[in-house]
């Protein structure tokens, strides 16, 4: 079962099909995310043989009825699955992203009901997220329970709060918890004040310079620091 047969039978199995039915006249979730595919096969660039960037903001824009129903279903519910679906896709795709991937649902009053439009851009941000098999070799790494980001930025803020660049879902972990910074003499690792501290190969720390498979533990999360390869090697 795919992304979004996993997506739509979920749906109906949270709202006992009513969704479904709601959308029945207007857009449906299944369309919006096959425009999203779409778009980010359009957009994507190959900047050499190895490297496909693909956007990673995307706006879709629909009706106010369609706009009114999805608000009343939960935005956030859906640009959440739209978003894993844009990630997935691209993973397929092996493509890479330059920074976080978002996707916003906006009010469009020109649209009639049934329509829709969606456009992107590429942002570069300070993380992005990194294919499991093809990591990009540039950029210094990290392994945050399973899940994999480039550090593009000069400075990285992990954290459990929506301001941090990373979010992680551990209430052991401050708002603002840690700062990844990359310089030219290496990747330094700075605690920012967090209530349950940093802790680099199990010893606790305030700011050090990583090293290269460093093991870093924020409340419950585990995160693994990987260096960029040296130039020749990627």
């Amino acid at each position: 079962m795919g992304v979004l047969d996993r997506f739509e039978k979920g749906v109906e199995n949270a709202v006992q099909s009513a969704f479904a039915k709601t959308f029945r006249s207007g857009v449906k979730p299944v369309e919006l995310a096959g425009a999203l595919k779409k778009e980010c096969d359009t957009k994507a660039a190959a900047v050499d043989r190895d490297r496909t960037i693909a956007p990673n903001e995307y706006t879709v824009k629909l009706s106010d009825a369609d706009f009114a129903t999805v608000s009343e279903w939960g935005l956030d519910a859906l640009t959440h699955e739209l978003t894993s679906v844009v990630t997935d896709h691209a993973a397929g795709q092996r493509y890479v992203f330059p920074g976080p991937v978002s996707v916003d649902l906006e009010l469009d009053e020109s649209l009639s009901t049934g329509r829709f439009a969606v456009a992107s851009r590429s942002t570069r941000g300070p993380a992005a997220p990194a294919p499991d098999d093809r990591p990009d070799t540039r950029f210094p790494l990290v392994d945050i329970d399973g899940s994999h980001y480039h550090l593009t930025g000069e400075m990285t803020i992990i954290g459990r709060g929506g301001e941090a660049d990373i979010t992680v879902h551990d209430t052991g972990v401050s708002r603002a918890h840690v700062r990844f910074e990359v310089t030219d003499q290496g990747t330094i690792l700075t605690d920012l004040g967090s209530t349950n501290g940093t802790f680099v190969e199990g010893q606790r720390i305030t700011e050090v310079t990583l090293l290269d498979g460093n093991s870093i533990t924020i409340g419950r999360t585990r995160i693994t620091y990987w260096d960029p390869a040296p130039a020749g090697d990627a």
